[in-house]
């Protein structure tokens, strides 16, 4: 996907992880938890923009005719309300790098995705706005994909730190230096 994800990714980015020190473990996980909190944002607004092209389908399917960019721009609140959260986050905010180049490389590819389907909303036909939606889902996907494998070895790294806690290989207080 990117050359940053590709790094954490790779088997051997756990390697040895028994042997690293503690504050290599930490680093790792720093490290997997901002390229996560990317693609999170890259995921929401891929999501966004989905749900316009979306909306953008359905209006016409209810009789809108194509390239009327007024109402889809008057319907943007209420498409793009439909899917957000209620009060509150299910989990705390990570700063987020603007400078990432995995943040940078993946705008720019919904960025691509996304001028398409801003094109394809101002007169293209359904069928060219049906490519877009599902260019949209797979990239969606794709990144998806990636966020729960980068899960998958954020869990391995804090159960190597939750074990070096319980044997006593590391102390709490060596949190405090």
């Amino acid at each position: 996907m990117t050359p940053e994800l590709d790094l954490v990714t790779r088997p051997a980015y756990l390697a040895d992880l028994q042997a690293r020190s503690i504050e290599d473990i930490r680093a790792m996980r720093l490290e997997c938890q901002g390229l996560e909190n990317g693609l999170s944002y890259i995921r929401r607004l891929a999501q966004g923009r989905m749900d316009v092209v979306g909306g953008e389908l359905q209006r016409r399917r209810g009789g809108g005719t194509a390239g009327d960019l007024a109402d889809l721009v008057d319907r943007l609140p209420e498409i793009l309300a439909e899917h957000s959260r209620g009060p509150g986050q299910s989990r705390p905010p990570l700063d987020l790098d603007p400078d990432s180049p995995t943040v940078t490389a993946l705008e720019y590819r919904l960025d691509e995705l996304g001028s398409r389907g801003v094109v394809a909303a101002d007169g293209a036909d359904d069928a060219a706005l049906e490519v877009v939606l599902d260019e949209l889902v797979a990239f969606e996907r794709e990144v998806s994909a990636a966020r729960r494998h980068l899960h998958e070895i954020i869990d391995v790294l804090r159960d190597e730190l939750t074990r070096r806690y319980r044997t006593g290989e590391a102390s709490v207080d060596s949190l405090l230096r």
